[in-house]
């Protein structure tokens, strides 16, 4: 008995959209990191991109529990003396929506080359449209 191992060229991709609208945040970024990695295929491989290409519509419009709106900070920093900026959840919310999501996502994936890879095939948009009709993607319900 032999384990399966994918090849990189043999891994068939499916485009998923995901509706988010109403949805609580960490739910649909976990539920969406787990199809870019591939673990919901039997064919997962953990040193292989198997993963799906995914679409989230509706990023403005998630849920978050508790007081995460004005407690959750986003913290970046540019390496200078005075360069350490702190965002809140809502301000991110009602300037950058996508960046909300894309944060809480990138997370959940592998760090290194691999999940790099994996983050590309994620694309987020703010409202209801998406440009990837051409793909034909299923509708994944959470």
């Amino acid at each position: 008995m032999k384990s399966y191992i994918a090849k990189p060229q043999e891994v068939e991709r499916k485009w998923y959209v995901i509706d988010a609208e109403g949805k609580t945040l960490g739910r649909v970024a976990s539920q969406a990191a787990v199809l870019l990695r591939g673990k919901h295929k039997p064919t997962f491989t953990p040193h292989v991109d198997c993963g799906d290409n995914v679409i989230i519509v509706n990023a403005e419009k998630i849920a978050v529990t508790g007081k995460k709106m004005t407690d959750k900070i986003y913290v970046t920093y540019s390496g200078f003396p005075g360069g350490k900026k702190e965002v809140m959840l809502k301000d991110m919310l009602a300037n950058k929506p996508e960046e909300v999501m894309r944060h809480a996502i990138k997370g959940m994936l592998p760090d290194g080359k691999l999940g790099r890879q994996m983050f590309k095939k994620l694309h987020v948009y703010a409202g209801p449209e998406h440009k990837h009709e051409a793909q034909k993607p299923e509708p994944f319900e959470i």
